[in-house]
């Protein structure tokens, strides 16, 4: 018998990163989460962690590029915990790389793990959350679904795909007068371990564009999201800038990106050209690789841009009340 007073919460790609500690973040407040990743080491570490926190937890070998498997999963969950109320849409992958040498291979399982999947997992809950007129779907997005960054075009253009699609489904769902809900929260450069695992032909080690964040901030941003109603949640100011930079000085940033794009989404380290990388075949099906990344001593474990968007109402309280005690102070003109 399922359990009503907790949240059921699937999250994808959570065997490690954002999707791990966003699983984690919703089994600190009693949910039963389903875990779906590939990786078999790192879901049975993200179940330990998740039930540790308090939660329930369902591991869930898939690959969300095939929708089959995607239903099932779903299945499996409201088989066992009950309906899905909150659907977090987060598997990716991607490659570091020139287009000029990438392959074709390459583009399909980027764009099949990274947009098909968020397409599929979005289907596989909406045709549970429509019949119930009820539920969150989270897509977790990132700055660069506005401003692509070059060497990675194919995750790049992903998460523009991503906001696409979403941008549709939420008119369909506001025609139908749904109570379904979308949100996309786009995120900030993150010490996830993806850079440990992402296939690279850049010649030194490959890093998250500086300012860096935990992936605990990301998880915040996603449980908030998911109580909140908003279109979209930017996380970070580095976002924000991003974002309002594209829609105004896009070519400046082309040319700007041009000269030093190559250069922040590398250490000073070498790459290792015999390291295994996970886009065609899971690097944690034998090891629990965690939640974060090599990055730790450069990561910011919190955003003050975040806490304000959290609460916008207080901080325009406080502008208000700053405003009018200037205005109180300013001399009065004599008449």
């Amino acid at each position: 018998m399922s359990d009503r007073t907790s949240k059921v919460v699937v999250v994808t790609g959570a065997s490690a990163g954002v999707g791990r500690a966003t699983a984690i973040a919703f089994a600190r407040q009693g949910a039963r989460v389903g875990l779906i990743a590939r990786g078999l080491d790192g879901l049975q570490g993200a179940r330990r962690e998740v039930e540790a926190a308090g939660g329930r937890a369902l591991v869930l070998p898939c690959d969300v590029s095939d929708p089959e498997q995607v239903a099932e999963a779903a299945q499996q969950v409201e088989s066992t915990f009950g309906p899905i109320d909150i659907w977090v849409n987060n598997a990716m992958t991607s490659v570091f790389s020139p287009i000029s040498e990438m392959t074709a291979a390459e583009f399909k399982r980027v764009t099949e793990v990274t947009y098909l999947g968020y397409v599929y997992g979005t289907m596989a809950a909406l045709e549970r959350m429509r019949r119930r007129d009820r539920g969150v779907i989270i897509q977790v997005g990132s700055a660069l679904a506005y401003r692509s960054i070059p060497l990675q075009s194919a995750y790049c253009a992903a998460k523009h795909a991503i906001v696409g699609f979403t941008d549709s489904l939420r008119s369909e769902l506001l025609h139908d007068g749904s109570h379904v809900r979308v949100t996309v929260v786009q995120m900030p450069a993150l010490n996830t371990p993806q850079f440990s695992w992402v296939l690279s032909r850049l010649p030194r080690k490959a890093q998250p564009v500086p300012p860096i964040f935990e992936p605990e901030v990301a998880a915040d941003a996603i449980v908030w999201a998911s109580e909140h109603v908003r279109r979209e949640v930017w996380v970070g100011l580095s976002t924000w800038k991003a974002i309002v930079g594209q829609r105004v000085i896009p070519g400046l940033l082309d040319r700007y990106l041009a000269k030093v794009g190559y250069v922040q989404q590398q250490t000073d380290e070498a790459a290792d050209p015999d390291r295994p990388s996970n886009l065609f075949v899971p690097v944690d099906q034998t090891r629990d690789f965690g939640t974060h990344g090599e990055f730790d001593d450069r990561a910011w474990d919190n955003s003050r841009f975040l806490w304000a968007t959290e609460h916008r109402g207080l901080v325009a309280l406080a502008g208000l009340g700053l405003a009018g005690m200037t205005l109180a102070l300013l001399p009065l003109r004599h008449r």
